[in-house]
């Protein structure tokens, strides 16, 4: 004769240690470097942390391409601009732009927006990135070229009026940025806040060499 299941709730040790590991589950998920960026709407359409990325990329080659006007217009500045173009390259890369962003700069400090007299740093970037981003950063680097020799007609004649441009623009990015954080998840929003600093550090260093 078949004996009916218990429908009771498992209570003691069992119990415990069911809850317990539910609790861990929820932390784990919590302190996930991939979080879910809340735009998930339709198949393959790029999510917001994608389309941030691809947008902080193109939006770092652009600038490094600035850099690299100023310096070919007003060659006596390289020794000072090169060191902050190189930082402005390799945020871009950490962004998931290709290494034709700007000038080269070693993967250590690919992200660490640190220049001569700046305290300023950023985490190591993260390796993981949609296709869609990457696709989209890798299309801003190859345009690098072209955006640069268009933007040397831009330039400023006088290099202290040069160098105060390049430190504007490197302060309007660091605003948006900063900005545009606040609905990013975790992991990029760090990143996106440490190179913000790190603009914000290259604008006051361009100042200061433009008094």
């Amino acid at each position: 004769m078949p004996f009916p299941l218990s429908s009771r709730t498992p209570s003691g040790p069992r119990r415990r240690t069911l809850l317990a590991a539910a609790a861990g589950t929820f932390a784990l998920a919590g302190c996930s470097a991939d979080e879910p960026s809340g735009d998930t709407t339709g198949g393959s359409r790029p999510s917001l942390a994608d389309r941030a990325r691809a947008r902080a990329a193109r939006d770092s080659t652009t600038l490094a391409g600035r850099y690299t006007a100023v310096i070919a217009a007003h060659p006596d500045l390289e020794k000072k601009l090169a060191p902050l173009r190189a930082d402005v390259a390799g945020h871009a890369r950490a962004f998931g732009a290709g290494s034709s962003a700007g000038s080269s700069a070693s993967p250590s400090a690919a992200a660490s927006g640190t220049a001569p007299g700046s305290a300023s740093g950023s985490p190591t970037p993260s390796p993981s990135g949609s296709a869609s981003a990457s696709a989209s950063a890798s299309a801003s680097a190859s345009a690098s070229a072209s955006a640069s020799a268009s933007a040397s007609s831009d330039v400023a004649a006088q290099p202290k009026d040069a160098l105060s441009e390049l430190a504007t623009a490197e302060l309007a990015l660091a605003d948006e940025r900063t900005q545009a954080l606040v609905d990013l998840p975790g992991e990029l929003a760090r990143l996106l806040a440490s190179v913000a600093a790190a603009g914000a550090a290259h604008a006051y260093l361009l100042t200061e060499a433009a008094k």
